[in-house]
């Protein structure tokens, strides 16, 4: 039986998206790096050093490792800044519906994010209330495709994975799950989460009755 939800944050509660590329793309202007859209879609799901890494390897460009750090840091500085114009109205179409009619059926409920910035940003929106636990890139050593953080929400939720869908719009999410043995969701197109249990075009979608009628015989 499902008891529990386990949520990514970027691209699944709120698009943050936005204010990553820009940051991406001051670091990238600095350093005089190529960088664009479609480098910028490689970076869904995966943590900032692994993000800086796929931005050297495209351009070719090496850098020791304090040096990776430093500018790591720089793109988190005005990434964090950029936070700050967020607001409860940001929340992505129907999600806050379904974190609220979650709440109201008992379910437990956590975050699975690989942001380091995921409480500010759950704060901004004024969302805490909505998960019991709070798993973010700071909670595990390993960040996606592996299944660490979800496995750190269920054993926080006091849940099995297989008592758990997780909800993800990246590939690298969904790939998570499904090692970690996770009933999984995919928010977005086909072609990057076909291989999700269950895939809607967008959040506003992902209804709660929506999910309960697909995986009814796990409710």
């Amino acid at each position: 039986m499902i008891k529990g939800f386990i949520f990514d944050l970027d691209g699944v509660i709120t698009d943050t998206a936005e204010l990553h590329y820009t940051a991406w793309k001051n670091l990238a202007d600095k350093m005089d790096w190529e960088f664009d859209r479609t480098i910028n879609d490689k970076l869904r799901g995966i943590s900032r050093m692994d993000s800086i890494k796929v931005i050297l390897d495209h351009n070719n460009a090496k850098l020791n490792k304090e040096t990776l750090v430093e500018l790591a840091k720089e793109k988190n500085d005005i990434y964090v800044e950029s936070l700050n114009t967020m607001t409860p109205d940001d929340y992505l179409p129907g999600i806050k519906e379904l974190l609220t009619n979650l709440r109201i059926e008992g379910f437990n409920v956590a975050l699975g994010s690989a942001s380091k910035n995921a409480l500010k940003v759950l704060e901004q929106l004024n969302a805490t209330a909505f998960f019991d636990i709070i798993g973010d890139g700071n909670s595990v050593s390993k960040s996606k495709p592996e299944p660490d953080i979800f496995l750190y929400g269920a054993e926080k939720l006091k849940l099995q994975p297989e008592e758990c869908i997780v909800v993800e719009d990246a590939e690298s999410g969904i790939d998570a799950a499904k090692a970690g043995g996770f009933h999984s969701i995919g928010i977005g197109p086909e072609e990057r989460l076909g291989h999700a249990d269950l895939r809607f075009d967008s959040t506003k979608e992902a209804t709660l009755f929506e999910i309960k009628s697909y995986f009814k015989d796990l409710f």
